[in-house]
């Protein structure tokens, strides 16, 4: 049930904004690490989120903010796992595995999670195409230039949009070749990971282009540092910078947002499609 609504709207062209929060059961990610990786803790959280008015609960066990180290399998599904299972048995809502590891999406969706979030775009591990082509599940789709560890290492572009473009049609190529639904995949152009502040302002100016693709697009730039370089503000501060970015996104054409402050940007979200005339 929850699935198939999630999967009507994937395939329908008139798609209302939907509120990815964010739930990082990690002791180091920048905006949350260590609040939820008690286990009890974050499926509150969940809850408390999806109260407020999140669509989507996004779950990550390894954090991935610039220079931060990769965890190994068994760590990452020993954080995951009892926590996807846990909601799961308090809640319908559609839930979303942040991981770039096949063994971890596969047992996270025979655990009760919906949706595979790859922030290498199905590029770290090779095993990742046909796990989902076999699980037949939507997929996010994330460009990133580098790694973790070296992504915010003076990225650089000659033609930033160009290059995202055209790397999502080569991701697209692969996929849709693999056996994977179009109506799975689903571009994340991945603020924050390998661009530097004018980067993301330009993505998010152009980001329609993206759109254009004819796939829906998530943005992700809650409380980034991007925001808090340009407002000179701490990451507790951020709420209004992202609230800008936000509405920018859904009016140049996003539908799923990520946030962490799931009251505010819900209200943000509403208001917005007012002025969209999204109905």
């Amino acid at each position: 049930m929850i699935i198939e609504r999630f999967n009507t709207w994937l395939s329908n062209d008139n798609r209302k904004p939907l509120v990815m929060g964010i739930l990082n059961v990690t002791p180091d990610s920048f905006s949350d690490g260590g609040k939820y990786n008690n286990y009890q803790e974050a499926i509150n959280h969940a809850i408390k989120m999806e109260t407020e008015g999140a669509d989507i609960i996004d779950i990550g066990g390894e954090s991935t903010r610039p220079g931060a180290k990769p965890v190994d399998i068994d760590e990452e599904l020993k954080r995951v796992i009892p926590v996807i299972k846990g909601i799961r048995k308090k809640s319908n809502i559609i839930i979303s595995i942040d991981t770039y590891k096949s063994v971890v999406a596969s047992k996270a969706i025979s655990s009760g999670a919906n949706i595979i979030n790859d922030i290498s775009g199905l590029q770290f591990d090779r095993n990742m195409v046909s796990i989902i082509s076999e699980l037949q599940v939507p997929v996010i789709v994330m460009h990133m230039l580098g790694n973790p560890q070296n992504m915010q290492k003076e990225p650089s572009y000659h033609n930033l949009m160009n290059e995202l473009i055209t790397f999502f049609q080569e991701r697209i190529a692969v996929l849709t070749s693999n056996g994977i639904s179009p109506n799975n995949i689903i571009l994340d152009p991945g603020i924050g990971f390998g661009k530097t502040i004018d980067h993301n302002f330009t993505l998010i100016r152009e980001l329609s282009r993206i759109v254009d693709l004819g796939f829906p697009v998530l943005v992700g730039p809650s409380r980034k540092s991007f925001i808090g370089s340009t407002l000179n503000l701490p990451l507790e501060n951020r709420i209004e910078g992202t609230a800008a970015i936000v509405t920018a996104a859904i009016m140049n054409g996003s539908r799923i947002v990520r946030v962490h402050d799931i009251k505010e940007m819900v209200r943000i979200v509403r208001i917005t499609e007012k002025i969209c005339g999204i109905s």
